[in-house]
């Protein structure tokens, strides 16, 4: 069986910086940090104080509120954004065949924050267990897929994806594959999570992980920056429809890019530290370019994972060098985390979403809060500092890496029928 042609066609994302893809978008592209004091909690005995929150979000401006309360809020963005999606694809004035169309959606966590407030009460209470009936269906990390299919009666492939900050890219890859594969014309698919609570922040801040930088909160995330000092944690969702290209053009479907391929590895060598060589990163992109079927020349634009932590950005950009060769310094790099803060187990979607506007638009959005080089970096790379760059894309590489070791790459190119 000849593998279908994947292409992409609707698009849905509430961030940091925008509760629509062209909001999201514009915030990219002007360079703004979606980053600020944290107002879902008191921080203020916490290390770090500050996060990239959604602004302006309600729920209920997209649910019925007796809907919203059996949800926990990671699967509410991820609803919300995959109607947005699906409404952008303009899926609903075409008769689809709904056995064929399904959901695979990414989270790193899950719903913790329910969680978290379950346990809370039980514990200051008298000991009785007066538990929600919803817990467990606010909990589990496979809810928003199933909520997603309920809600639209799409009864394709089913499931989700756990492999932390990589969540969200492997649902894009295992979408593809239903896909191509002939296993599904059409598949909903992206990440979300919602980690901006006592027991995220306070655990990562054990880890050492966050930034500290309470005094500046809007430049604290500074990827490939000397002074960088860990990433900011943000929140949000991504949703992707993805659609073979025979049934795209047979409902004359807008097209975004083409899905050209997918990687995923393991770098096998410690539970939250990079290779420090970039091993897996390595592996990971050339699995990639090879599943796609494309040189390191025809990538134009790699939106990495660039977390802002002494350790990651400096593996990545080696296994950039090693990967890209002479080709390295005709790209553009840019960390899109320098404004979104890193959505976890959501990054993939949204970061996927950015490449692809890059794509479509002929824009390069910018690593914003760069003011030190570092030594260990080449400065002849183009990392796109702080002013987004005018730029012809025809394909981009979007890295997602998750502690555990696990990375996952995609690759997105102009499409041309």
């Amino acid at each position: 069986m000849q593998p279908k042609r994947v292409v992409v066609t609707g698009l849905g994302a509430l961030t940091p910086l925008g509760n629509s893809v062209q909001e999201y978008w514009q915030g990219l592209t002007n360079g703004v940090s979606g980053a600020d004091h944290i107002r879902q909690f008191d921080a203020s005995k916490f290390k770090t104080r500050f996060a990239c929150e959604l602004k302006n979000f309600d729920p209920t401006q997209f649910l019925e509120k007796k809907e919203a309360r059996k949800m926990d809020p990671f699967t509410q963005t991820a609803v919300i954004t995959a109607d947005h999606a699906v409404q952008d694809a303009n899926i609903g004035s075409y008769s689809v065949n709904k056995d064929r169309v399904g959901v695979i959606w990414g989270t790193g966590v899950g719903g913790m924050i329910n969680f978290c407030h379950e346990l809370r009460d039980y514990y200051l209470g008298d000991g009785t267990p007066r538990f929600s009936p919803f817990l467990i269906t606010r909990l589990i990390t496979d809810i928003s897929a199933g909520h997603i299919s309920i809600r639209h009666g799409f009864r394709g492939p089913n499931f989700a994806v756990v492999s932390a900050c990589a969540s969200a890219t492997n649902a894009i890859i295992e979408a593809m594959y239903q896909i191509r594969y002939g296993k599904a014309d059409l598949m909903i698919t992206g990440g979300s999570e919602d980690v901006i609570n006592e027991a995220c922040v306070g655990g990562f801040n054990a880890m050492k992980a966050l930034s500290e930088r309470n005094d500046d909160p809007k430049t604290a995330s500074r990827p490939f920056d000397l002074n960088r000092d860990g990433f900011v944690m943000g929140e949000g969702a991504g949703a992707l429809v993805l659609e073979s290209y025979d049934h795209a053009m047979e409902r004359g479907a807008r097209i975004y890019a083409e899905l050209a391929g997918g990687g995923a590895t393991a770098d096998a060598h410690h539970i939250t530290a990079p290779h420090p060589e970039g091993l897996g990163a390595m592996n990971v992109m050339r699995q990639a370019l090879a599943d796609a079927g494309m040189s390191t020349h025809e990538i134009d634009y790699i939106n990495v994972h660039g977390t802002s932590t002494p350790l990651g950005d400096v593996a990545e950009v080696k296994a950039i060098q090693e990967v890209f060769g002479e080709d390295a310094y005709r790209l553009n790099i840019s960390s899109t985390k320098s404004m979104t803060g890193h959505l976890l187990g959501a990054a993939g979607a949204v970061e996927s979403i950015a490449a692809i506007m890059a794509i479509v638009n002929g824009i390069i959005p910018p690593t914003i809060n760069h003011f030190t080089d570092d030594p260990q970096l080449d400065p002849k790379l183009n990392f796109t500092f702080n002013i987004a760059q005018q730029r012809e894309v025809g394909a981009a590489l979007s890295n997602t890496f998750g502690f555990g070791g696990h990375n996952a790459s995609v690759i997105f190119k102009k499409f041309v029928s």
